[in-house]
């Protein structure tokens, strides 16, 4: 039996990138998964490259910086397949600002908290409002090494950081009601801003994988087998643990030429 075989799964941020190859992992391990995120079109492609490999999946516009919308999303993945077993909360982002702290927009930070720390709030609180009702599920937020050590984009970094202070206290609160609450944290994946990187200037991708401990840059792939596994009951005795997925990037030494 695959590790997801009859649970309800749902993902955020799941029209490109991480989000998107979590979602099809899960969906592989059996899983019924409800996807999410802003682009529609994307999403209804998704279902479709889902069912034709003989999975099931629905999707829900969502725009998960609004409460009212990841509402919606929860009681659509109930309506659609009447429970909520785990949760995949992927959606995030950067606004970057180059200027010195003194002279920043405020708004770049703010921004950056929301589409992060604070939509990740969002998400867990209905997510945890749905798993207490019916007795326990798993969680699992998208963090960055950008939690574990500094970056010089000092929004991203503080949301990050909020995702793992939100992951711990959820865990710790909820853990003997049965929901385990953990999350991930990716390196250098081929997708989002590292992918436009790469696809730019393909050499860094040799420059960059060089220096991780694996020899190579990540695929989202990856990171979604982590979640699935995470997500699964595999993991029973897993939760408040923010794994890093990152080839061992962490261990090493920042390079301050490129850490924004």
């Amino acid at each position: 039996m695959s590790m997801l075989e009859g649970k309800v799964a749902l993902v955020t941020g799941a029209s490109s990138g991480i989000g998107r190859a979590t979602a099809k992992v899960m969906a592989t391990h059996g899983a019924k998964v409800v996807v999410a995120a802003r682009r529609e079109a994307e999403l209804q492609s998704l279902v479709d490259e889902i069912s034709a490999a003989g999975g099931e999946a629905s999707h829900i516009r969502t725009d998960v910086t609004k409460e009212s919308e990841v509402q919606a999303m929860v009681d659509f993945a109930i309506q659609t397949y009447g429970r909520l077993d785990c949760a995949a909360n992927n959606a995030g982002g950067s606004v970057p600002s180059n200027a010195d702290w003194p002279d920043a927009d405020p708004e770049a930070f703010i921004k950056t908290m929301e589409l992060n720390t604070t939509s990740t709030w969002y998400c867990m609180k209905h997510e945890i409002a749905q798993m207490l009702k019916q007795g326990g599920g798993s969680i699992v937020n998208t963090s960055s090494i950008a939690g574990l050590r500094m970056t010089l984009n000092e929004g991203y970094t503080a949301a990050k950081y909020g995702v793992n202070g939100v992951t711990v206290t959820a865990a710790a609160k909820y853990g003997t009601r049965g929901i385990r609450v953990n999350a991930v944290a990716p390196g250098i994946i081929e997708a989002g801003g590292w992918e436009k990187r790469f696809n730019a200037n393909p050499s860094i991708r040799d420059d960059w994988g060089g220096a991780i401990p694996v020899g190579r840059t990540g695929r989202p792939e990856e990171i979604g087998e982590a979640i699935a596994w995470l997500a699964s009951d595999l993991s029973s005795y897993v939760t408040g643990v923010v794994l890093p997925v990152d080839g061992g990037n962490v261990i090493t030494i920042n390079r301050p030429d490129t850490l924004s």
